[in-house]
């Protein structure tokens, strides 16, 4: 285990793949409790040509799909291999969720996630989401862990 992430070790734990992986780098790890994950908004990221034309942002329902992938990552990461060998981790509920500032392209967004109990298969989480240290957006949320079909 690492307290360091980079994009080819996520994909060994996480389903998602060019453009829904979110997520670039997960670091700050702390086995099953917290971690910082780094989203690169890029200019051509595949929702800015139509969110919005003229004035693009990172839809909300992507910074909540980030801190689900984040939460995962931190996860899969944590628990025993065998544990979660042909498993996957779905998004259950989110609540208290807040955008606060546009996230725009051509910024390095941090997810600080942190997780909050978990009980059984189920795992409840809370995050905060920064550009440059200003707060764009907060959620928590729980999700479960599934055996693949």
């Amino acid at each position: 285990m690492s307290d360091k992430l980079n994009k080819d070790q996520i994909k060994e734990l996480l389903p998602h793949r060019e453009p829904m992986l979110l997520i670039d780098e997960l670091i700050n790890i702390k086995k099953l409790h917290s971690a910082t994950a780094i989203v690169n908004v890029k200019k051509d990221s595949f929702f800015v040509q139509g969110h919005f034309p003229g004035e693009p942002v990172m839809p909300g329902v992507l910074i909540v799909e980030a801190f689900g992938q984040a939460a995962a990552a931190l996860t899969a990461e944590g628990i025993d291999k065998s544990t979660y060998e042909n498993k996957l981790v779905f998004l259950m509920t989110i609540e208290k969720a807040r955008f606060r500032n546009p996230v725009v392209p051509n910024c390095k967004l941090e997810l600080n996630i942190e997780a909050i109990r978990s009980h059984g298969r189920v795992w409840k989480y809370k995050g905060a989401a920064f550009v440059e240290g200003k707060k764009m957006a907060d959620a928590q949320w729980a999700a479960t862990i599934v055996d693949r079909k």
